[in-house]
């Protein structure tokens, strides 16, 4: 059965956050409210870096990165969720259902490697400082870029090659607002146990050891500045306080998601959308919230963006 897609699905029915027209309404303007901010704050970032030469440095080239993944990640199931608070029937297409996933687990699994170099980079600068721009050359960095979107490609297809020619015969409805494999994968018609529980060791592992292997090394990162300097210790966790906030954000729903024994659709939902449209829209604030720098750069940045509208 595995040979051959026999599927006679040609879509998907989402039940949606909510049946209450009420809470549909104050979703729908919560969701868009965060959506509309992260992309505004995500692209100031992608554009301040690439504007400002003060921030053509491997940390903000790294951030501006992650900020084009985030823009993505918010891109891929919250467009869809907001137009569906006003459809009584919420459908994706068979195929659109494919892309969805395809899409969420790349972006996913890129952004798991951006973050691991994110925290070598802030390794190399606190305890190798003297060293930082000959590691951290234009070179390295364009090799962590590269290696983060090739291994987020290749998670996305593994996990994609043991579904996509599964067979859907019906029902064909998903307790969710959007595709993603472990809902997907209870639909086909064929024994799945064997599979699900594949899927989802192989997201669920490589989720909880991304974030271990980000912990540990800013546990390390901390132990050595503190054996080398007491006073640079607190310098250290403020620098890496953004980015443990961040890691916790982002890896908190989906170890979640593919490791909790207990599933809760409620719980599974907000968690969803939370990583759907609030953690991209932290992850720009927690970033430039404390860095002198970035806030400067964005003041400029419009205030050319004034000065050309009125020339204009």
């Amino acid at each position: 059965m595995y040979g051959t897609n026999h599927s006679v699905v040609s879509e998907f029915v989402f039940l949606g956050l909510s049946n209450s027209w009420s809470i549909q309404l104050l979703l729908f303007f919560f969701s868009s409210v965060f959506y509309v901010a992260s992309l505004l704050g995500n692209f100031l970032i992608v554009f301040s870096v690439a504007y400002d030469p003060n921030l053509h440095s491997p940390m903000y080239f790294l951030l501006a990165n992650l900020s084009f993944l985030d823009l993505g990640g918010c891109s891929v199931a919250a467009p869809k969720m907001i137009f569906d608070f006003f459809r009584k029937h919420k459908t994706i297409s068979f195929g659109g259902c494919i892309t969805q996933i395809f899409f969420i687990h790349a972006i996913g699994g890129t952004e798991m490697v951006l973050l691991i170099a994110m925290a070598f980079d802030r390794y190399v600068a606190i305890c190798k400082p003297l060293h930082y721009l000959t590691i951290m050359n234009p070179r390295m960095c364009f090799l962590l870029l590269n290696a983060a979107w090739i291994l987020g490609f290749i998670h996305s297809i593994a996990q994609l090659a043991f579904v996509v020619d599964l067979p859907f015969c019906g029902p064909n409805v998903l307790d969710s607002f959007y595709c993603d494999l472990p809902q997907l994968i209870k639909l086909a018609c064929t024994e799945t146990n064997k599979l699900e529980f594949m899927v989802t060791a192989n997201s669920g592992l490589i989720s909880v050891s991304s974030f271990f292997i980000l912990i540990i090394s800013y546990i390390f990162i901390l132990v050595t500045v503190r054996k080398h300097s007491s006073g640079g210790l607190s310098k250290a966790v403020s620098t890496l306080s953004a980015h443990v906030t961040v890691v916790v954000l982002f890896f908190g729903p989906l170890i979640f998601f593919y490791i909790w024994p207990f599933p809760s659709s409620h719980l599974d939902k907000f968690l969803a959308i939370f990583d759907a449209v609030l953690t991209p829209f932290l992850n720009p604030l927690i970033y430039t919230f404390r860095n002198k720098e970035m806030k400067a750069a964005m003041k400029k940045f419009f205030r050319q963006l004034v000065i050309y509208r009125k020339m204009s």
